[in-house]
């Protein structure tokens, strides 16, 4: 089992709480058929007690399945909100991406990175980490790295800040909003991917 809304654990909770209950109904059915003299003999109050374990565990993890089915249910509904939220952004933004994706290639060109540093480049443009992009390219994060290193320094780029700042500082809010983004990267702060933290 992975993790705790896994299907195979809320699998194993419906099927041993129905396997409980089946308990608690074959235990009543047995007590109605010994058909006991007295229900204080020792047999009746351990069949008794077999009975009302099984069905406070049955309820319990028929309860657990519901709350997990609910959850995931939950989680789905969310995961396709935010699907179609991102779609709609994307077809709003298609035009604006073809030609930024066309500028970045250009001046990918301009600096005259090869087709694997281009792809590490537009990787980390991204966000992704150095072990992502290995995961993504089929490569070492090593060489990830390396691929890094020779597009900041044929770039003459400090780092991923920089990077990201070359092809995204001129974006702004719309006329009257805030550009928040305004301000170059610290230099002061040059996080794990800039050059003087590589060598």
């Amino acid at each position: 089992m992975n993790g705790p809304d896994s299907p195979e654990r809320r699998r194993l909770f419906l099927l041993v709480g129905l396997g409980l209950l089946g308990v608690v109904v074959g235990g009543l059915i047995d007590l109605y058929l010994d058909d006991p003299a007295t229900w204080r003999s020792l047999h009746v109050l351990i069949e008794a007690g077999i009975v009302v374990l099984s069905l406070g565990l049955a309820l319990y993890l028929l309860r657990e399945w519901w709350q997990t089915e609910e959850a995931l249910e939950r989680t789905e509904e969310e995961l396709e909100r935010h699907r179609e939220e991102r779609d709609r952004w994307r077809e709003r933004a298609r035009t604006f991406l073809q030609g930024l994706g066309r500028e970045i290639d250009r001046q990918f060109d301009e600096w005259e990175l090869t087709p694997s540093e281009k792809e590490v480049a537009l990787l980390l443009i991204k966000g992704y980490s150095h072990r992502e992009i290995a995961r993504k390219t089929g490569r070492s994060e090593r060489t990830s790295r390396q691929h890094a290193g020779s597009v900041y320094e044929k770039a003459d780029l400090a780092g991923r800040a920089e990077l990201a700042a070359f092809f995204l500082q001129g974006l702004m809010l719309p006329d009257g909003e805030r550009d928040v983004a305004a301000q170059p990267p610290d230099p002061s702060d040059p996080g794990e991917d800039s050059v003087s933290s590589r060598r």
